[in-house]
């Protein structure tokens, strides 16, 4: 298993997050070395500016966080958050439309905007929270299918954020491919460490410092 720090997105999201936060995000993120930041859409210009000399990614959210927008939104959001310097984009799935078993709809506005980024990494937003079992397998199908390259489980705001059987139950559906991000409510390593060992790729925390400072006292 690679170094914890390489799993992490570290994360700030909230509505209320300032420029100086996201700055201080960043250095927080290429002094601990982590994967990549993840922020609203905002502030991928931003963030791409303070870690343009590091190896740290931009991730930049999409439809964040209902996923309601109408796909025409989504699209021109991805394709400004590419343009102003973001790496990845984590783009929240019409759930609403999932449920009303629209799935067509669904796939082709994934689609629409992993083919509005190019060759970039779209990480889809399932809010495993609001489906049922069947539903979040029926997701995972829509995604890959869609050529989703990773599947999210939470955008953190939701009734519920990452649970381990949600990992197994993606894992199942889709295999090694798409990739799996588990996120929202990880908060200590013993979770991050179980969510990585049940198969997930990447950790979305805002808590990664945390994370990391555990996995070193858990070594001395």
């Amino acid at each position: 298993m690679k170094e914890l720090n390489q799993y992490i997105d570290h994360t700030l999201l909230k509505p209320t997050a300032t420029p100086k936060e996201i700055v201080n995000l960043c250095d927080q993120a290429k002094e601990y070395n982590f994967y990549a930041v993840c922020v609203n859409s905002c502030y991928a210009f931003l963030a791409a500016t303070e870690l343009k000399e590091s190896k740290v990614k931009v991730v930049a959210t999409v439809g964040f966080p209902l996923g309601a927008a109408s796909s025409e939104a989504k699209i021109a959001e991805a394709k400004q958050a590419i343009a102003h310097g973001a790496d990845e984009i984590d783009m929240v799935m019409n759930v609403g439309f999932l449920k009303a078993e629209l799935y067509k709809a669904v796939r082709e506005e994934i689609s629409a905007v992993k083919k509005a980024i190019g060759r970039r990494v779209i990480k889809v937003i399932i809010e495993t929270c609001y489906l049922s079992n069947s539903e979040k397998k029926i997701a995972c199908e829509i995604v890959k299918k869609a050529g989703g390259t990773y599947i999210k489980t939470s955008t953190g705001f939701g009734e519920g954020g990452a649970l381990v059987q949600d990992i197994e139950i993606i894992k199942a559906a889709i295999g090694n491919a798409p990739k799996v991000k588990a996120s929202g409510g990880i908060k200590t390593h013993e979770e991050a460490i179980a969510f990585i060992k049940a198969g997930a790729d990447r950790i979305g925390t805002s808590n990664g410092i945390k994370l990391l400072y555990a996995s070193k006292e858990k070594q001395l």
